[in-house]
């Protein structure tokens, strides 16, 4: 396998598993993004079990992207291959992203016409371009679908993915955990950072921080890339066999003291310093047993699939919540019992909603468009052929093996 440092032996972790389990894991991830914004709509008319249910699942947005965004650098790296070129990757990312989030979008954009709110062009085509997150304006930034925000920010990381994978594959083994640590710290004082921004208008309570000083936390892409690239060290740690021996209930344990803490944390470091290292940790450890083989429900058949219609769920999913209110009856809310039972109901749209996009959108157009018809003709050499085998990458279920690995079956996917 190209880019491992001479010094290292392989282990056997180098074998390239198909990770079921954290394919299973992105649609918990997503639907903890679900609960986040199902609490913004008061569907509970007991004002005390109201406020208990958003103090539970406050902070569970936050984790589930952060959770993307770590995942994504993870499982992009445990997948690269040589062979692959810059262009090839970007190419299948494209079509990975776009067209589920232009018809998301479009989509979005249709539904507004049934409310008495304008939709304008300055919010929709940053939306249609996925650039929207560079722009520090909250209308914009949230505008038409919210949750595509996040897609703006894992567009400039794949953007990045080929030179970033260059640099840490050429990071000595024994220099991989400090650089993980030194990531870490860069995302911890990232908040002291954005307080020294100057304020503007403030989130109401419960976030209360100028929008600023949030954007730059929460949304800004450079920023946010911080977490993509620990999820690539935390790839190559257990792909050359330093992971530590901490096994997936521990990790788990370890990350839901972390997200009950997260609740008491200032605003700016809730958003990811709180949960970024148990994250990181969870997934690595999730990852390394599904090498050893060690079985769990999370690579379940059943479980599997839902992670795999997890993107359009995540597209779809504050559509069917916020439109499905309003249809019910704008601002109205149920007793506890029956307010559950809407909310599963709207889950299970979501769900056959988000089925019909994956099979109908997503899965025809990575079969059409993530390859190009014919392979086009080299045009010399690299100017430097150790960066080029450094910089291949590949990440989709055709990819080959390296030549001293296990055939892979397939590979994991991100929510991208």
């Amino acid at each position: 396998m190209t880019g491992i440092d001479s010094d290292q032996k392989q282990s056997p972790l180098e074998r390239r598993s198909t990770l079921p389990s954290l394919t299973g894991m992105r649609f918990f991830a997503a639907f903890l993004v679900f609960l986040a914004h199902a609490s913004d709509q008061r569907f509970f008319r007991d004002a005390g079990f109201s406020a208990d249910f958003n103090d539970v699942v406050r902070g569970s947005g936050y984790v589930g992207v952060a959770f993307f965004f770590v995942l994504s650098g993870f499982v992009l790296t445990w997948s690269a291959r040589a062979g692959d070129t810059a262009r090839a990757f970007w190419r299948r990312r494209a079509a990975k992203v776009y067209p589920n989030t232009v018809v998301a979008v479009l989509l979005a954009a249709l539904l507004v016409t049934t409310t008495d709110q304008a939709l304008k062009t300055r919010v929709l085509v940053p939306n249609l371009l996925l650039i929207q997150s560079w722009i520090p304006d909250l209308e914009v930034f949230l505008g038409v679908n919210p949750p595509t925000w996040s897609l703006a920010c894992e567009l400039f990381f794949y953007l990045c993915f080929p030179l970033l994978l260059v640099g840490i594959k050429r990071i000595p083994g024994r220099y991989l955990w400090p650089t993980a640590a030194a990531v870490v710290a860069l995302v911890a004082v990232l908040p002291l950072v954005a307080r020294l921004i100057q304020g503007g208008v403030m989130f109401p309570p419960p976030v209360s921080v100028s929008f600023p000083r949030f954007w730059f936390v929460y949304a800004f892409p450079p920023v946010r890339m911080l977490e993509f690239v620990l999820g690539m060290l935390m790839a190559r740690i257990v792909l050359t066999g330093r992971w530590i021996p901490l096994g997936r209930l521990p990790a788990l344990v370890i990350a839901i003291g972390a997200f009950v803490g997260l609740k008491h944390a200032p605003t700016l470091f809730a958003i990811v310093a709180v949960m970024v290292v148990p994250i990181a940790l969870l997934i690595a450890s999730v990852a390394a047993a599904d090498v050893r083989g060690a079985r769990s429900w999370l690579g379940s058949t059943f479980v599997v699939r839902l992670g795999e219609i997890s993107f359009a769920f995540y597209l779809l999913h504050q559509l069917v919540l916020s439109y499905g209110h309003r249809w019910l009856g704008l601002h109205r809310t149920w007793s506890t019992p029956a307010a559950f039972a809407v909310l599963a109901g709207l889950l299970l749209v979501a769900l056959v909603l988000s089925a019909v996009l994956h099979t109908l959108v997503e899965q025809p157009a990575m079969a059409r468009l993530a390859r190009p018809r014919r392979r086009p003709e080299a045009v010399g050499p690299p100017a430097d052929p150790r960066l080029e085998r450094a910089g291949e990458v590949r990440e989709d279920r055709t990819a080959a093996p390296a030549a001293n690995a296990a055939p892979a079956r397939g590979e994991p996917s991100t929510v991208d």
